[in-house]
């Protein structure tokens, strides 16, 4: 009409698996700024007051959501198992910042990236999901990359065990997500988690309370604003491409790390973090990717078993 492109037609004719990597590259910037900003502040406001305000403005940016549809859209019946995941996911987002802090970026980040591996023990015992001997095998030697990374036999840095923790606490996230999932929106989720993560949080801070300067509290803020919007970037390229073309581009993340522990805090990875983070994900890939496979056939034996239904004779 106006002779103006259309944007959203524009964007309708970029593939689908393009639209979906360029908004996981976007919260793999997201992600690292929100990063560099931990690293500059953990120092000198500690990991407990860094939580709070973490929880505290990304619950900020969430709840116009929650409320759009007024206040019957944050009922829910399932208030035990909100609050059950709300205290897993406060307890790793305290663990992550902790390793981000005492840690080499690019070790951090790479240590993360585990929670697939944990996450197909916890969906065997907790969602009764069948794992065969390849997923188990891959599972092994992401674990086997670990051992690459952390070299045991000395003494082994506090800061790389609660990394561990923090990945094995997202996986445990991760199954109480799927599970609400089934009834709940993911902003009334991100609703409860945000009430329950500032409540938690908020007593350590007090405790060992440090009180932010007006730049700390914007990059507080910051901290808090980008770790919400990265979260979205990625369920939305998850939305829109398949799981399999666009979650390895997440993998980004240790390019990034390593480039910016590098350029702003002189950290210079060893050649064991590197081989130990290609193990991991590696192991990791392979995971996801027979996952989609399994589960292209189950939907493939749904449409078949269907088909049959139809045909047969009422």
């Amino acid at each position: 009409m106006n002779g103006k492109p259309d944007k959203r037609q524009f964007l309708s004719q970029v593939p689908p698996n393009l639209r979906g990597a360029l908004w996981i590259l976007g919260g793999v910037v997201l992600f690292s700024v929100m990063s560099v900003f931990i690293k500059y502040l953990g120092p000198s406001l500690g990991s407990s007051t860094i939580a709070f305000f973490r929880a505290l403005f990304g619950f900020m940016v969430i709840l116009p959501f929650a409320l759009s549809t007024g206040l019957t859209g944050i009922k829910t019946d399932r208030p035990v198992l909100h609050l059950f995941r709300g205290l897993l996911g406060t307890s790793a987002m305290i663990c992550g910042i902790y390793a981000v802090t005492h840690l080499a970026l690019a070790d951090a980040i790479a240590l993360s990236f585990t929670r697939p591996l944990f996450l197909i023990v916890f969906a065997v015992l907790f969602l009764g999901e069948v794992v065969r001997i390849r997923r188990w095998a891959a599972t092994a030697v992401g674990f086997v990359g670990v051992l690459i990374m952390i070299r045991p036999g000395g003494d082994i840095d506090v800061a790389t065990w609660i990394a561990l923790l923090g990945a094995m606490l997202v996986a445990a996230t991760f199954v109480t997500v799927k599970k609400l999932s089934a009834t709940e929106r993911p902003s009334l989720m991100m609703f409860y988690f945000g009430i329950i993560s500032i409540s938690v949080t908020l007593v350590p801070a007090l405790v060992d309370w440090h009180e932010p300067t007006s730049t700390e509290l914007l990059m507080l803020a910051g901290a808090g604003i980008f770790g919400v919007t990265g979260q979205l970037c990625v369920v939305r390229g998850l939305k829109v491409g398949e799981a399999t073309a666009v979650a390895p581009f997440d993998y980004a993340r240790i390019i990034f790390a390593a480039a910016i522990g590098y350029w702003l805090f002189g950290e210079v990875p060893d050649v064991w973090t590197g081989v130990g983070a290609a193990v991991i994900i590696a192991a990791s890939l392979y995971i996801a990717h027979r996952e989609a496979r399994r589960k292209k056939l189950e939907d493939l034996n749904n449409v078949a078993q269907l088909s049959e239904d139809w045909s047969k004779p009422a």
